[in-house]
């Protein structure tokens, strides 16, 4: 057990999220259910993975509808060929590298992480059901060491990762870009092989997920490319929920 606390103490579990448009909402119920003496730790959990499950079908929805709009404009700017809209659209596609919006190719490796098997005897003595999960702050430790070892462009699961991207975990299932993923989860960067896989060793979130990777079976997998090519984003670029900090 002394291995297990000491590992335990530097990994936060506080990983709530907020749900977009959904947090008054949930506010209310919370609110309600108290009120009624019910006892809220027992279904929290189970309403919140129902809300995400509604908003990913919205979603999909949405998407397909962007889609159709994206092949109308495709249509509209082919048909209006020339003029100065040419010259915007090449000033477009010279910076479109720079922010992601175009696909990138080049060597670079894929981490997967992965849940952990329980044992058919149940949760080992001296720890919990979290202890077997990939938490958000799991996810976020690779991202930020493939970034850290200089990575020219990186995609989590099968999107790309932009300046507004956030990684976001409702128990054991990663939000990304309003699009919902059960484990396991990859993570692929082009880049120089050998520094990403030095940032990776070097950075102290990564070592102590590997550190519970040893003790309950967390999956932690690395695998390299000598080629890999990652689509360009596809989604919006502004902020819609952003605040200027107090």
């Amino acid at each position: 057990m002394g291995t297990a606390q000491t590992v335990a103490s530097t990994r936060a579990w506080h990983w709530w999220l907020p749900v977009a448009m959904a947090v008054t909402g949930l506010a209310v119920v919370a609110g309600a259910h108290t009120a009624g003496g019910t006892d809220l730790r027992a279904d929290r959990q189970t309403r919140l993975v129902d809300l995400v499950v509604a908003t990913d079908a919205t979603v999909d929805g949405l998407t397909d509808d962007v889609d159709r709009l994206r092949r109308e404009v495709d249509a509209e700017a082919a048909a209006q060929a020339g003029g100065p809209a040419d010259e915007l659209n090449a000033r477009v596609s010279a910076l479109g590298s720079a922010v992601g919006l175009t696909a990138a190719t080049g060597p670079g490796l894929r981490v997967t992480l992965d849940d952990a098997p329980v044992p058919d005897t149940g949760v080992s003595e001296g720890f919990v059901p979290d202890d077997y999960v990939v938490h958000q702050q799991d996810v976020q430790a690779v991202v930020n060491a493939l970034w850290a070892g200089g990575a020219q462009a990186m995609q989590v699961m099968d999107q790309r990762i932009v300046a507004t991207s956030a990684v976001r975990c409702v128990g054991n299932t990663l939000i990304l870009q309003g699009r919902v993923y059960a484990p396991p989860f990859t993570v692929t960067a082009v880049g120089d092989r050998d520094r990403l896989q030095r940032a990776l060793d070097a950075s102290p979130m990564v070592a102590v997920y590997r550190q519970w990777a040893g003790l309950v079976g967390l999956g932690y997998d690395v695998q390299t490319f000598d080629g890999v090519t990652l689509p360009g984003f596809e989604g919006s670029l502004d902020l819609t929920y952003a605040q200027v900090g107090q």
